[in-house]
Protein backbone atom coordinates (compact mmCIF):
# COMPACT_ATOMS: atom_id res chain seq x y z
CA UNK A 1 0.00 0.00 0.00
CA UNK A 2 1.33 3.64 -0.85
CA UNK A 3 0.78 6.90 1.40
CA UNK A 4 -1.96 8.85 -0.93
CA UNK A 5 0.03 12.29 -1.27
CA UNK A 6 -1.58 14.93 0.96
CA UNK A 7 -4.17 16.84 -1.23
CA UNK A 8 -6.35 18.65 1.12
CA UNK A 9 -8.50 16.01 2.56
CA UNK A 10 -8.10 16.50 6.26
CA UNK A 11 -4.56 14.12 7.02
CA UNK A 12 -2.72 11.53 5.20
CA UNK A 13 -3.08 8.04 4.91
CA UNK A 14 -1.17 6.92 7.51
CA UNK A 15 -3.42 8.68 9.68
CA UNK A 16 -5.82 5.87 9.15
CA UNK A 17 -3.34 3.04 8.82
CA UNK A 18 -1.69 3.84 12.13
CA UNK A 19 -0.56 -0.14 11.79
CA UNK A 20 1.38 1.12 8.04
CA UNK A 21 3.00 4.14 10.63
CA UNK A 22 4.53 1.67 12.70
CA UNK A 23 5.86 -0.39 10.04
CA UNK A 24 7.37 2.47 8.40
CA UNK A 25 9.39 3.13 11.71
CA UNK A 26 7.72 6.67 12.23
CA UNK A 27 9.05 8.18 15.03
CA UNK A 28 7.33 10.75 18.15
CA UNK A 29 7.98 14.80 17.15
CA UNK A 30 7.18 16.51 20.12
CA UNK A 31 6.32 19.64 18.67
CA UNK A 32 3.48 17.82 16.72
CA UNK A 33 1.95 16.51 19.74
CA UNK A 34 1.94 19.28 21.69
CA UNK A 35 0.30 21.14 18.83
CA UNK A 36 -2.29 18.73 18.86
CA UNK A 37 -2.39 18.64 22.27
CA UNK A 38 -3.60 21.68 21.78
CA UNK A 39 -5.49 21.71 18.90
CA UNK A 40 -7.64 19.06 20.75
CA UNK A 41 -8.72 21.11 23.46
CA UNK A 42 -9.43 23.75 21.65
CA UNK A 43 -11.67 22.08 19.44
CA UNK A 44 -13.58 21.01 23.09
CA UNK A 45 -13.40 24.35 24.07
CA UNK A 46 -15.85 25.09 21.05
CA UNK A 47 -18.95 23.04 21.98
CA UNK A 48 -18.68 23.58 25.85
CA UNK A 49 -18.72 26.15 26.44
CA UNK A 50 -18.83 28.14 23.43
CA UNK A 51 -21.39 26.65 21.14
CA UNK A 52 -23.46 25.94 24.38
CA UNK A 53 -23.40 29.85 25.09
CA UNK A 54 -24.16 30.78 21.35
CA UNK A 55 -27.22 28.79 21.34
CA UNK A 56 -27.81 29.76 25.12
CA UNK A 57 -27.94 33.52 24.50
CA UNK A 58 -30.40 32.96 21.02
CA UNK A 59 -33.15 31.17 22.87
CA UNK A 60 -35.68 32.48 25.52
CA UNK A 61 -34.75 32.90 28.76
CA UNK A 62 -37.24 29.63 30.18
CA UNK A 63 -34.71 27.27 27.71
CA UNK A 64 -31.64 28.63 28.30
CA UNK A 65 -30.62 25.98 30.51
CA UNK A 66 -32.17 23.35 28.17
CA UNK A 67 -29.66 24.11 25.43
CA UNK A 68 -26.51 23.90 27.74
CA UNK A 69 -27.68 20.95 28.99
CA UNK A 70 -28.10 19.12 25.87
CA UNK A 71 -24.78 20.42 24.75
CA UNK A 72 -23.18 19.17 27.64
CA UNK A 73 -24.91 15.75 27.93
CA UNK A 74 -23.99 15.27 23.94
CA UNK A 75 -20.42 16.07 24.98
CA UNK A 76 -20.46 13.30 27.72
CA UNK A 77 -22.49 10.56 25.20
CA UNK A 78 -20.32 11.02 22.39
CA UNK A 79 -17.06 10.61 23.67
CA UNK A 80 -18.40 7.07 25.60
CA UNK A 81 -20.07 6.31 21.97
CA UNK A 82 -16.62 7.37 20.17
CA UNK A 83 -14.68 5.01 22.79
CA UNK A 84 -16.92 2.47 22.43
CA UNK A 85 -17.46 1.66 19.23
CA UNK A 86 -17.69 5.20 16.90
CA UNK A 87 -13.72 5.30 16.27
CA UNK A 88 -13.65 1.74 15.07
CA UNK A 89 -16.80 2.87 12.48
CA UNK A 90 -15.19 6.01 10.70
CA UNK A 91 -11.11 4.64 10.99
CA UNK A 92 -11.08 0.89 11.03
CA UNK A 93 -9.87 -0.26 8.00
CA UNK A 94 -9.39 -3.80 8.02
CA UNK A 95 -12.09 -4.59 6.02
CA UNK A 96 -10.20 -2.66 3.39
CA UNK A 97 -7.31 -4.17 4.08
CA UNK A 98 -8.83 -7.43 3.87
CA UNK A 99 -10.05 -6.30 -0.09
CA UNK A 100 -13.63 -6.70 1.50
CA UNK A 101 -15.47 -3.95 -0.68
CA UNK A 102 -19.36 -4.70 0.40
CA UNK A 103 -19.65 -2.33 3.11
CA UNK A 104 -16.21 -1.34 3.89
CA UNK A 105 -16.27 1.96 1.26
CA UNK A 106 -19.43 3.22 3.34
CA UNK A 107 -18.43 2.45 6.79
CA UNK A 108 -15.40 0.93 9.01
CA UNK A 109 -15.08 -2.26 10.74
CA UNK A 110 -15.78 -3.14 14.08
CA UNK A 111 -12.05 -4.35 15.03
CA UNK A 112 -11.01 -1.52 16.89
CA UNK A 113 -14.43 -1.87 19.61
CA UNK A 114 -13.53 -0.11 22.89
CA UNK A 115 -9.67 0.93 21.40
CA UNK A 116 -9.24 -2.43 21.60
CA UNK A 117 -5.50 -1.74 19.43
CA UNK A 118 -4.52 0.73 21.61
CA UNK A 119 -1.56 0.94 23.38
CA UNK A 120 0.50 3.63 25.12
CA UNK A 121 2.86 3.26 22.25
CA UNK A 122 0.86 3.48 19.65
CA UNK A 123 1.49 6.58 16.63
CA UNK A 124 -0.94 8.22 14.40
CA UNK A 125 1.56 9.79 11.64
CA UNK A 126 4.36 11.63 14.54
CA UNK A 127 2.29 11.62 17.69
CA UNK A 128 0.42 9.09 20.15
CA UNK A 129 -2.55 7.58 18.42
CA UNK A 130 -4.29 8.80 21.41
CA UNK A 131 -4.29 11.70 20.76
CA UNK A 132 -5.78 11.46 16.76
CA UNK A 133 -9.02 9.64 18.90
CA UNK A 134 -9.61 12.68 20.92
CA UNK A 135 -9.27 15.10 18.31
CA UNK A 136 -11.34 13.30 16.23
CA UNK A 137 -13.92 12.52 19.31
CA UNK A 138 -14.43 16.61 19.28
CA UNK A 139 -15.09 16.62 16.14
CA UNK A 140 -17.53 13.62 16.71
CA UNK A 141 -19.11 15.63 19.73
CA UNK A 142 -19.85 19.35 18.20
CA UNK A 143 -21.63 17.53 15.05
CA UNK A 144 -25.00 16.32 16.79
CA UNK A 145 -24.27 19.47 19.19
CA UNK A 146 -24.70 21.50 16.65
CA UNK A 147 -28.25 20.31 15.46
CA UNK A 148 -29.79 21.47 19.13
CA UNK A 149 -30.40 24.42 17.50
CA UNK A 150 -32.80 23.72 14.04
CA UNK A 151 -35.14 22.05 17.40
CA UNK A 152 -34.38 24.16 20.21
CA UNK A 153 -37.13 24.89 22.66
CA UNK A 154 -39.34 21.79 21.84
CA UNK A 155 -37.62 18.14 21.49
CA UNK A 156 -37.98 16.37 24.74
CA UNK A 157 -34.87 15.48 26.44
CA UNK A 158 -35.00 11.93 26.39
CA UNK A 159 -35.79 11.57 23.03
CA UNK A 160 -32.87 13.60 21.97
CA UNK A 161 -30.21 11.15 23.30
CA UNK A 162 -32.22 8.69 21.88
CA UNK A 163 -32.04 10.47 18.47
CA UNK A 164 -28.31 11.67 19.05
CA UNK A 165 -26.93 8.26 19.71
CA UNK A 166 -29.17 6.71 16.52
CA UNK A 167 -27.84 9.10 14.50
CA UNK A 168 -24.12 9.47 15.52
CA UNK A 169 -24.21 5.72 14.81
CA UNK A 170 -25.85 6.11 11.00
CA UNK A 171 -24.52 9.05 10.06
CA UNK A 172 -21.79 10.33 11.60
CA UNK A 173 -19.76 7.40 11.62
CA UNK A 174 -20.37 6.40 8.09
CA UNK A 175 -19.82 10.39 6.71
CA UNK A 176 -16.65 10.45 8.21
CA UNK A 177 -15.56 7.25 7.07
CA UNK A 178 -16.42 7.92 3.55
CA UNK A 179 -14.68 11.28 3.43
CA UNK A 180 -11.25 11.05 5.20
CA UNK A 181 -11.25 6.34 5.76
CA UNK A 182 -8.38 6.56 3.33
CA UNK A 183 -8.05 4.37 0.33
CA UNK A 184 -10.97 2.28 -0.99
CA UNK A 185 -13.55 4.86 1.33
CA UNK A 186 -15.97 6.37 -1.10
CA UNK A 187 -15.75 10.13 -1.38
CA UNK A 188 -12.30 9.93 -0.56
CA UNK A 189 -11.85 7.93 -3.79
CA UNK A 190 -13.70 10.49 -5.34
CA UNK A 191 -11.04 13.13 -4.23
CA UNK A 192 -13.59 14.86 -2.74
CA UNK A 193 -11.46 17.91 -0.73
CA UNK A 194 -12.95 18.41 2.27
CA UNK A 195 -10.14 19.35 5.10
CA UNK A 196 -11.77 19.75 8.09
CA UNK A 197 -15.65 18.55 8.07
CA UNK A 198 -17.51 20.93 5.40
CA UNK A 199 -19.14 17.76 4.79
CA UNK A 200 -18.76 15.54 7.55
CA UNK A 201 -19.34 18.18 10.62
CA UNK A 202 -21.71 21.25 9.01
CA UNK A 203 -23.63 20.04 5.56
CA UNK A 204 -24.31 16.56 7.94
CA UNK A 205 -25.27 18.33 10.83
CA UNK A 206 -27.14 21.45 8.53
CA UNK A 207 -29.08 18.85 6.67
CA UNK A 208 -29.65 16.94 9.59
CA UNK A 209 -31.17 20.03 11.23
CA UNK A 210 -33.62 20.90 8.66
CA UNK A 211 -35.85 17.51 8.61
CA UNK A 212 -35.64 17.72 12.44
CA UNK A 213 -37.43 21.46 12.49
CA UNK A 214 -39.71 20.03 9.83
CA UNK A 215 -40.56 16.65 11.44
CA UNK A 216 -40.78 18.11 14.97
CA UNK A 217 -42.77 21.20 13.38
CA UNK A 218 -43.09 24.81 14.32
CA UNK A 219 -42.78 26.20 18.03
CA UNK A 220 -45.65 27.31 19.54
CA UNK A 221 -46.71 30.84 18.17
CA UNK A 222 -44.35 31.14 15.75
CA UNK A 223 -43.67 32.79 13.55
CA UNK A 224 -46.73 35.17 14.95
CA UNK A 225 -45.30 35.16 18.57
CA UNK A 226 -41.82 37.41 19.11
CA UNK A 227 -39.23 34.57 19.68
CA UNK A 228 -36.37 37.01 20.45
CA UNK A 229 -32.70 36.19 21.85
CA UNK A 230 -32.50 36.67 25.65
CA UNK A 231 -29.11 37.37 26.00
CA UNK A 232 -27.32 38.37 22.96
CA UNK A 233 -24.52 38.83 25.55
CA UNK A 234 -24.29 35.22 25.97
CA UNK A 235 -24.42 34.53 21.71
CA UNK A 236 -21.46 37.36 21.42
CA UNK A 237 -19.27 35.37 24.13
CA UNK A 238 -19.83 31.96 22.59
CA UNK A 239 -19.37 33.61 18.82
CA UNK A 240 -15.55 34.42 20.33
CA UNK A 241 -15.20 31.15 21.70
CA UNK A 242 -16.08 29.49 18.60
CA UNK A 243 -14.14 31.41 16.36
CA UNK A 244 -11.19 31.27 18.50
CA UNK A 245 -11.28 27.07 19.08
CA UNK A 246 -12.20 26.86 15.23
CA UNK A 247 -8.00 27.83 14.94
CA UNK A 248 -7.83 24.12 16.60
CA UNK A 249 -9.89 22.85 14.15
CA UNK A 250 -8.96 24.11 10.87
CA UNK A 251 -5.46 24.49 11.77
CA UNK A 252 -5.21 21.01 14.00
CA UNK A 253 -6.62 19.25 10.93
CA UNK A 254 -2.79 19.07 9.31
CA UNK A 255 -2.45 17.12 12.11
CA UNK A 256 1.42 18.71 12.07
CA UNK A 257 2.66 22.31 13.44
CA UNK A 258 3.68 23.04 9.61
CA UNK A 259 3.45 25.28 6.84
CA UNK A 260 -0.41 23.96 6.18
CA UNK A 261 -1.53 24.37 9.62
CA UNK A 262 -0.13 27.66 9.60
CA UNK A 263 -1.52 28.45 6.16
CA UNK A 264 -4.81 27.34 7.17
CA UNK A 265 -4.56 29.39 10.52
CA UNK A 266 -4.31 32.82 8.27
CA UNK A 267 -7.15 31.94 5.58
CA UNK A 268 -9.58 31.22 8.60
CA UNK A 269 -8.68 34.37 9.90
CA UNK A 270 -9.17 36.19 6.45
CA UNK A 271 -12.21 33.88 5.55
CA UNK A 272 -13.80 34.57 8.77
CA UNK A 273 -13.35 38.26 9.30
CA UNK A 274 -14.87 38.46 5.41
CA UNK A 275 -17.60 36.31 6.06
CA UNK A 276 -18.76 38.71 9.26
CA UNK A 277 -18.54 41.87 7.36
CA UNK A 278 -20.33 40.69 4.02
CA UNK A 279 -23.24 39.70 6.66
CA UNK A 280 -22.90 43.01 8.78
CA UNK A 281 -23.49 45.01 5.50
CA UNK A 282 -25.70 43.17 4.18
CA UNK A 283 -27.94 43.21 6.77
CA UNK A 284 -27.58 46.86 7.41
CA UNK A 285 -28.50 47.30 3.33
CA UNK A 286 -31.67 44.50 4.51
CA UNK A 287 -32.61 45.80 7.14
CA UNK A 288 -31.11 49.38 7.91
CA UNK A 289 -29.19 48.73 10.91
CA UNK A 290 -26.45 46.17 11.65
CA UNK A 291 -27.28 43.97 14.72
CA UNK A 292 -24.95 42.10 16.88
CA UNK A 293 -26.94 38.63 16.53
CA UNK A 294 -25.89 39.12 12.94
CA UNK A 295 -22.23 40.02 13.20
CA UNK A 296 -21.82 36.86 15.63
CA UNK A 297 -23.47 34.74 12.93
CA UNK A 298 -21.60 35.84 10.20
CA UNK A 299 -18.57 35.15 11.77
CA UNK A 300 -20.06 31.72 12.03
CA UNK A 301 -20.62 31.40 8.52
CA UNK A 302 -17.09 32.11 7.87
CA UNK A 303 -15.73 29.89 9.61
CA UNK A 304 -18.15 26.90 8.14
CA UNK A 305 -17.27 27.81 4.64
CA UNK A 306 -13.75 27.70 5.29
CA UNK A 307 -13.52 24.76 6.89
CA UNK A 308 -13.56 22.40 3.80
CA UNK A 309 -11.19 24.82 2.23
CA UNK A 310 -8.40 25.63 4.75
CA UNK A 311 -6.12 23.48 3.87
CA UNK A 312 -6.03 24.08 0.17
CA UNK A 313 -6.51 27.44 -0.05
CA UNK A 314 -4.55 30.39 -0.66
CA UNK A 315 -5.33 34.45 1.15
CA UNK A 316 -6.89 35.61 -1.69
CA UNK A 317 -9.15 32.63 -2.46
CA UNK A 318 -10.38 32.37 1.86
CA UNK A 319 -11.27 36.04 1.06
CA UNK A 320 -13.50 35.29 -1.46
CA UNK A 321 -14.80 32.23 0.19
CA UNK A 322 -16.06 34.56 3.52
CA UNK A 323 -17.83 37.46 1.46
CA UNK A 324 -19.97 34.93 -0.57
CA UNK A 325 -20.63 32.80 2.50
CA UNK A 326 -21.84 35.62 4.71
CA UNK A 327 -24.03 37.21 2.13
CA UNK A 328 -25.49 33.89 1.06
CA UNK A 329 -26.35 32.75 4.58
CA UNK A 330 -27.57 35.94 5.71
CA UNK A 331 -30.34 35.70 3.45
CA UNK A 332 -30.81 32.09 3.35
CA UNK A 333 -31.11 32.20 7.21
CA UNK A 334 -33.78 35.29 7.21
CA UNK A 335 -35.53 35.20 3.44
CA UNK A 336 -35.48 31.59 2.61
CA UNK A 337 -36.78 30.95 6.02
CA UNK A 338 -39.28 33.34 5.99
CA UNK A 339 -40.19 32.24 2.49
CA UNK A 340 -40.67 28.60 2.73
CA UNK A 341 -41.45 29.10 6.52
CA UNK A 342 -39.63 25.90 8.14
CA UNK A 343 -38.93 26.77 12.27
CA UNK A 344 -35.21 26.26 11.96
CA UNK A 345 -34.96 27.97 15.70
CA UNK A 346 -31.33 29.07 15.60
CA UNK A 347 -30.45 28.80 12.04
CA UNK A 348 -28.44 25.52 11.98
CA UNK A 349 -29.43 25.23 8.52
CA UNK A 350 -29.05 28.51 6.87
CA UNK A 351 -25.62 28.75 8.50
CA UNK A 352 -24.21 25.33 8.83
CA UNK A 353 -26.11 23.73 5.85
CA UNK A 354 -25.48 26.65 3.41
CA UNK A 355 -22.32 27.45 4.52
CA UNK A 356 -20.84 23.88 4.47
CA UNK A 357 -22.17 23.77 0.52
CA UNK A 358 -21.11 27.12 -0.26
CA UNK A 359 -17.18 26.19 1.26
CA UNK A 360 -17.45 23.07 -0.10
CA UNK A 361 -18.17 23.91 -4.01
CA UNK A 362 -15.77 26.75 -3.54
CA UNK A 363 -13.12 25.15 -2.70
CA UNK A 364 -13.13 23.05 -5.95
CA UNK A 365 -12.23 26.36 -7.38
CA UNK A 366 -9.96 28.17 -5.00
CA UNK A 367 -7.72 25.20 -4.08
CA UNK A 368 -6.57 25.53 -8.17
CA UNK A 369 -3.27 26.69 -8.31
CA UNK A 370 -4.63 28.91 -10.71
CA UNK A 371 -6.78 30.78 -8.12
CA UNK A 372 -4.05 31.45 -5.79
CA UNK A 373 -4.29 27.80 -3.85
CA UNK A 374 -2.26 24.82 -3.07
CA UNK A 375 -4.52 21.88 -4.22
CA UNK A 376 -3.68 19.15 -6.91
CA UNK A 377 -6.52 20.42 -8.76
CA UNK A 378 -5.85 20.83 -12.55
CA UNK A 379 -8.93 20.38 -13.80
CA UNK A 380 -11.76 23.32 -11.75
CA UNK A 381 -14.40 21.37 -13.70
CA UNK A 382 -13.83 18.53 -13.04
CA UNK A 383 -13.04 19.40 -9.38
CA UNK A 384 -16.62 21.07 -9.01
CA UNK A 385 -18.16 18.34 -10.39
CA UNK A 386 -16.48 15.88 -7.65
CA UNK A 387 -17.08 19.08 -4.96
CA UNK A 388 -20.80 18.63 -6.15
CA UNK A 389 -21.36 14.83 -5.60
CA UNK A 390 -19.96 15.14 -1.92
CA UNK A 391 -22.01 17.48 -1.24
CA UNK A 392 -25.45 15.93 -2.97
CA UNK A 393 -24.50 12.51 -1.63
CA UNK A 394 -24.22 13.80 1.95
CA UNK A 395 -27.02 15.85 1.66
CA UNK A 396 -29.53 12.99 0.50
CA UNK A 397 -28.03 10.36 2.62
CA UNK A 398 -28.59 12.61 5.88
CA UNK A 399 -31.74 13.55 4.85
CA UNK A 400 -33.07 10.13 4.29
CA UNK A 401 -31.46 8.75 7.20
CA UNK A 402 -32.52 11.19 9.61
CA UNK A 403 -35.82 11.57 8.58
CA UNK A 404 -36.32 7.76 9.11
CA UNK A 405 -34.41 7.92 12.45
CA UNK A 406 -36.96 10.75 13.70
CA UNK A 407 -40.24 9.11 12.75
CA UNK A 408 -39.21 5.70 14.49
CA UNK A 409 -38.51 7.47 17.31
CA UNK A 410 -41.57 9.90 17.22
CA UNK A 411 -43.92 6.61 17.19
CA UNK A 412 -41.71 4.44 19.93
CA UNK A 413 -41.26 7.22 22.49
CA UNK A 414 -42.67 10.72 20.74
CA UNK A 415 -40.57 13.51 19.93
CA UNK A 416 -41.73 17.12 21.54
CA UNK A 417 -42.88 17.95 24.95
CA UNK A 418 -46.41 18.76 25.04
CA UNK A 419 -47.93 22.64 24.41
CA UNK A 420 -48.09 22.90 27.90
CA UNK A 421 -44.43 21.71 28.87
CA UNK A 422 -43.35 24.04 25.63
CA UNK A 423 -45.18 27.12 27.60
CA UNK A 424 -43.48 26.60 30.76
CA UNK A 425 -40.01 26.33 29.49
CA UNK A 426 -38.04 23.72 28.70
CA UNK A 427 -35.52 24.42 31.83
CA UNK A 428 -38.85 23.48 34.63
CA UNK A 429 -40.73 21.20 32.58
CA UNK A 430 -37.44 18.83 31.30
CA UNK A 431 -35.05 19.97 34.23
CA UNK A 432 -36.98 21.07 37.05
CA UNK A 433 -34.86 24.22 37.19
CA UNK A 434 -34.30 27.57 36.19
CA UNK A 435 -31.94 29.72 34.67
CA UNK A 436 -33.06 32.98 36.39
CA UNK A 437 -34.33 33.67 39.52
CA UNK A 438 -36.80 36.85 39.55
Amino acid sequence: MTLRKFAGLGALSSLFFPGLAMAQEATLNSGDTAWMLTATALVLFMTIPGLALFYAGMVRSKNVLSVMMQCFAITALMSILWFAYGYSLAFDTTGMEAGVTNFSSFVGGLGNMFLGNLTKESLTAAFPESVFITFQMTFAIITPALIVGAFAERMKFSAMLVFMTVWFTLVYAPIAHMVWGGDGALMWDWGVLDFAGGTVVHINAGIAGLVACIVLGKRKGFPSVAMAPHNLGYTLIGAAMLWVGWFGFNAGSAVAADQTAGMAMLVTQIATAAAALSWMFAEWVAHGKPSALGIASGVVAGLVAITPAAGTVGPMGAMFIGLASGVICFFCATSLKRKLGYDDSLDVFGVHGVGGIVGALLTGIFAAPAFGGFGEVENIGLQLWIQFKGVAFTVIYTAIVTFVILKVIDAVMGLRVSEEEESVGLDLAQHNERGYIL
